[in-house]
């Protein structure tokens, strides 16, 4: 699933393409989009200029004229592609807005189908369940902030940053490269971490996330960006995706484990459970 680098990502991209731009049309071939608002919401957007692009967690919200806004998530496979009009559509292109007065074409495609496009008006959609229960963004929370919300919680560290409520954007990939690098191991309880610790997890959810952006994000599967190339970040993983390969600091091999319903992978040398 792309995480918050590759939805910023996306959301930078879309920023140079499609503001200020018009729609001239909305054609889908998936019903389920259609079904996600009330019947005939694709074509309200007929005339519609794209106004604003914005991330919230793993969340694209588009602002449209007419006060309306477009509530994107990209789940597993879902991508939003800029592309030439001419470029033949794909069987996975499930909703494509066609530009006025311009060649090209944005095309929502996601070969799962677990991806959702929905339409609220602008001053509700924060208001809704999956964007109001968000936790604080990893990039602007304070340290007091994260060392408070530490401290406030008593559950297993890797869990725990995969709960959008808890800080919203990480998922498997910066979870594990940000306790990697800050030595902590998947299963320590929030409560248990040292306030050192946390300072210095803080410190490496930041950099990590940060670097990821400058890369375009990280490739492990189908993410590419609104361009259809993929992001960089893959070439410094540390270690995701790497069980059985020797850690980059002592050698010891990357071990993964499940850790509640999603795997986890660390060192068990440099991550140790003390």
């Amino acid at each position: 699933m792309p995480e918050l680098p590759e939805v910023e990502t996306v959301v930078r991209g879309l920023r140079k393409t499609i503001l200020d731009k018009a729609i001239a049309s909305v054609s889908s071939n998936n019903p389920k989009i259609d079904s996600d608002n009330q019947p005939g919401w694709l074509g309200a957007l007929k005339g519609k200029r794209f106004l604003a692009v914005r991330r919230r967690g793993k969340n694209i919200l588009i602002d449209v004229s007419g006060g309306y806004t477009l509530w994107i998530h990209l789940k597993m496979t879902g991508h939003l592609y800029f592309l030439p009009e001419n470029v033949v559509a794909d069987k996975h292109d499930l909703l494509i807005f066609k530009i006025k007065s311009n060649s090209h074409q944005l095309r929502f495609n996601d070969y799962r189908r677990f991806g959702r496009v929905r339409l609220f008006r602008s001053d509700e959609v924060m208001h809704q369940p999956g964007l109001a229960d968000l936790g604080p963004e990893p990039l602007e929370i304070t340290r007091k902030q994260f060392i408070d919300l530490f401290r406030s919680a008593r559950r297993m560290v890797k869990p725990a940053l995969l709960d959008q409520t808890f800080l919203a954007g990480l998922g498997n990939i910066y979870a594990d490269e940000s306790l990697y690098m800050a030595g902590i191991h998947p299963r320590k309880l929030t409560d248990k971490i040292s306030k050192a610790k946390l300072i210095k997890l803080h410190k490496k959810i930041r950099s990590v996330l940060k670097k990821a952006i400058r890369l375009m994000g990280t490739s492990v599967d189908s993410y590419a960006g609104v361009n259809g190339r993929p992001g960089g970040f893959q070439k410094y993983l540390r270690v995701y995706g790497r069980e059985g390969e020797p850690c980059p600091r002592c050698g010891t091999g990357i071990r993964r484990e499940k850790i509640g319903s999603r795997s986890a992978h660390f060192c068990p040398r440099c991550q140790r459970l003390k």
